[in-house]
């Protein structure tokens, strides 16, 4: 292989970007499919919950897929982090319009991942910031509060359905703790980096 085949860029056009951006095209489909029939747990609730899982999967996939095979862009960079608080938003917003989650849950979330996600592709070329364990952490938890929510397990249990809602109290109250503690992580690594920085300037 020449060096100028092994320091050519990868092609926007690429698997990972590709399923990236299938995930955000397919979104709205997914809010069709929470919204449709008003909240009724249907078969289109189902295959919302099973959609939204299905998207999580294909998240970390595509993240893995882009690093292992060296096809890592700027456009990835731009649409994965797009992609994924599209849909967590999208799931979250979907909810509250049901009535299953307080609104203030919602607009909590999504001011910290809109305001974090901007200020990363603000600095990208400036600072650099860390993924820290915290943020994947809170990742991971509103993954599985919003799964857990999304299904309609009270309606499954019968009798039982008293644990499913405290289930999904218990796991979306998590999720928004750690939602609300990776975002002051995020500014506090920021600070760090940018002192760090200029201590090196």
């Amino acid at each position: 292989m020449s060096d100028a085949a092994a320091g050519a860029k990868p092609s926007n056009w690429n698997a990972p970007n590709i399923i990236t951006g299938a995930r955000i095209v397919a979104t709205p489909f997914f809010v069709w499919m929470l919204l449709a029939d008003n909240g009724e747990n249907g078969a289109l609730r189902w295959a919302a919950a099973v959609f939204f899982v299905v998207a999580i999967a294909t998240d970390a996939w595509d993240g893995y897929l882009a690093r292992s095979r060296g096809l890592i862009t700027d456009l990835g960079k731009l649409l994965d982090p797009i992609a994924d608080k599209f849909l967590t938003g999208a799931a979250l917003v979907g909810l509250s319009i049901l009535g299953e989650l307080p609104w203030w849950v919602t607009i909590v979330v999504l001011i910290r991942e809109i305001a974090v996600t901007i200020h990363r592709l603000m600095i990208v070329h400036d600072v650099v910031v860390a993924a820290a364990w915290m943020g994947k952490l809170k990742t991971v938890a509103q993954s599985v509060a919003i799964t857990l929510a999304l299904l309609p397990l009270a309606d499954v249990l019968g009798p039982a359905a008293p644990v499913a809602i405290w289930l999904n109290i218990i796991t979306m109250t998590i999720a928004v703790a750690l939602t609300i503690l990776s975002g002051l992580d995020y500014v506090l690594a920021y600070v760090r980096s940018r002192r760090d920085s200029g201590a090196r300037g």
